[in-house]
């Protein structure tokens, strides 16, 4: 007869049945989507470093072209990163309002100005530079694209509505954010994953309220106060856990992520539900009208 396979650091483990540990059943995620941040962009802080190694051969001028080269190189490839971090970002959402700053045409700029005071400081003329920095941002451009220049899924909404849905919807995610960063100093792969796995619950309902604005009246008590406070005892316990790993304390917060999740994931659906009804009721009002004006399907 075959068993459960686990073990004393499974989930489920300290008394925990499998029906207890998991009273829901899982919620479909949205596949998970490969990072722009790879080796391309980590090869471009690479890429530059030679310029520095070899300005030490050179005079006074070019030792210090070279170097300015070489740092504006190396703030090109942060920006580039940062930029594409942002993209993602954008991408991930539904709502979004374009980046600020386009980071990635910034970087490109950076590149290609580095590349013009190498060029002036290996005697090629301001011509020559010139071309340097011209090719190098093009290249740039074409191998990274351009940042977001437009904001995104605003169509037919009302801009107020808009703007308070991503304002709300950035605030959820750095609370997010932030607990994933802080269960890190807990040092337990167990419950890094229960914070994903609630995480990727309370994007559910940022995802419902992008897609509906109307929404964002009922659950922005979800995505402030109970995200903040979640933010909050994840903080606390991480510190604690990771001095004393008390194993009560432990339970204690495990119990919260649940108690959270559910009542997410049961909200989300009541969102659902409301969208559906109304959307019932403006059927029947639509079918009342026409049988009164003698239309018959």
């Amino acid at each position: 007869m075959s068993r459960r396979f686990g073990g004393k650091y499974s989930p489920g483990a300290e008394g925990e049945t499998p029906t207890q540990a998991a009273p829901n059943p899982p919620r479909p995620r949205m596949p998970a989507r490969r990072s722009r941040v790879g080796a391309r962009v980590n090869a471009m802080f690479f890429l530059p470093l030679p310029i520095g190694l070899t300005a030490f051969g050179k005079d006074a001028t070019g030792l210090v072209l070279s170097l300015v080269a070489l740092g504006l190189m190396l703030g090109g490839a942060w920006m580039l990163r940062e930029g594409l971090l942002a993209e993602e970002a954008y991408d991930a959402r539904k709502v979004a309002k374009r980046p600020a700053l386009p980071r990635k045409i910034f970087a490109a700029v950076l590149a290609g100005a580095g590349l013009a005071l190498v060029g002036v400081s290996n005697g090629i003329g301001l011509l020559g530079a010139g071309l340097f920095a011209v090719a190098g941002a093009g290249l740039h451009l074409a191998a990274f694209g351009l940042d977001p220049l437009s904001d995104k899924g605003a169509e037919g909404v009302d801009a107020f509505q808009t703007e308070r849905v991503a304002r709300v919807v950035d605030e959820a995610e750095a609370y997010l954010k932030a607990m994933s960063d802080a269960i890190l100093r807990a040092g337990d792969r167990a419950l890094e994953l229960q914070v994903d796995q609630f995480a990727a619950t309370a994007r559910d309902m940022c995802r419902r309220v992008e897609e509906d604005p109307r929404d964002l009246t009922a659950a922005r008590k979800y995505l402030g106060v109970y995200l903040m406070g979640a933010r909050d005892a994840t903080v606390k316990f991480a510190d604690l856990y990771g001095r004393s790993r008390d194993a009560s304390a432990r339970q204690d917060y495990v119990a919260l992520l649940k108690d959270l999740e559910a009542n997410f994931a049961s909200k989300t659906d009541a969102l659902l539900l409301e969208d559906r009804t109304d959307l019932d009721v403006e059927i029947e009002v639509l079918r009342d009208r026409l049988a009164r004006e003698g239309v018959r399907a």
